[in-house]
């Protein structure tokens, strides 16, 4: 599959990853993730009611999306572990969007339990996604446990800012080579673009999308900036320079 996202050995022909929370119903949502050309749909878990009656979001996205299932509001490793061991059950996979969270007021990760949950579910046969923080260290650690990608955040969860060190994530491409998805932050499409131009191998994004003023038509405005970063990324871009240098020919000019 040419120039797709490729997941422990899995490919994707979309690089837009997409959540399933927030958005003012289910067709909305639906219509919105059929807009963005996106392949891979996360759910949180503790949002699901396996067991219960009705249609759940899970029958309404297993039979076309890989539905990647996340530990949305676990705050240690224990519970993340444990999680992710009721998602494997439930909706049998062994992918996981990984989340253990320090602090309610930033949401941002909490590093040490982190890694501790990351650690123990390779080792129990989890294909890994973390979410974690712009810390090239702290995505050298997960990468060399064993994840089959990082997950670095852009800005805090649900903020729209973009990505604020755009330094980090360019050392953190350099220097792994498993996937680099910018997790949280993306408010619009120049951002999204912005991210696939340092070199990051995908985006996951929910907020900017649900909760945009029309959900479908920012669905269709993510997956052109996601297209438009990853083709500027392979062209390469010019050299920045502080002088302006002439594009066209000096040979032949009038009077000269």
């Amino acid at each position: 599959m040419p120039n797709s996202l490729t997941i422990a050995d899995t490919s994707f022909g979309s690089r837009l990853l997409i959540g399933s929370s927030g958005y003012p119903n289910q067709q909305i949502m639906m219509d919105a993730i059929d807009a963005s050309g996106a392949e891979i749909v996360t759910v949180a878990m503790r949002r699901i009611n396996v067991a219960g009656g009705g249609e759940s979001v899970i029958d309404l996205l297993s039979e076309r999306y890989h539905v990647l299932p996340n530990t949305a509001g676990c705050y240690t490793a224990r519970d993340a572990v444990l999680t992710a061991k009721l998602a494997r059950e439930a909706i049998e996979t062994d992918w996981i969007k990984l989340e253990v969270i320090g602090d309610e007021e930033t949401l941002f990760p909490d590093v040490e339990h982190l890694l501790t949950a990351a650690d123990a579910l390779v080792k129990d046969g989890f294909i890994v996604l973390p979410y974690c923080n712009d810390d090239p260290i702290t995505c050298r650690k997960l990468a060399d446990i064993g994840c089959a990608a990082v997950m670095p955040l852009g800005a805090p969860i649900g903020s729209g800012m973009g990505l604020r060190n755009p330094y980090n994530i360019e050392i953190i491409r350099d220097r792994i080579s498993i996937p680099v998805i910018v997790d949280a932050g993306i408010g619009t499409a120049s951002d999204a673009a912005v991210a696939l131009e340092l070199g990051c191998d995908g985006i996951l994004l929910n907020t900017a999308i649900a909760k945009a003023r029309d959900p479908v038509k920012m669905a269709a405005a993510m997956r052109a900036g996601v297209q438009a970063g990853r083709l500027a990324f392979e062209a390469g871009r010019i050299p920045r320079k502080l002088h302006a240098e002439a594009s066209s020919p000096q040979a032949g000019v009038i009077g000269a």
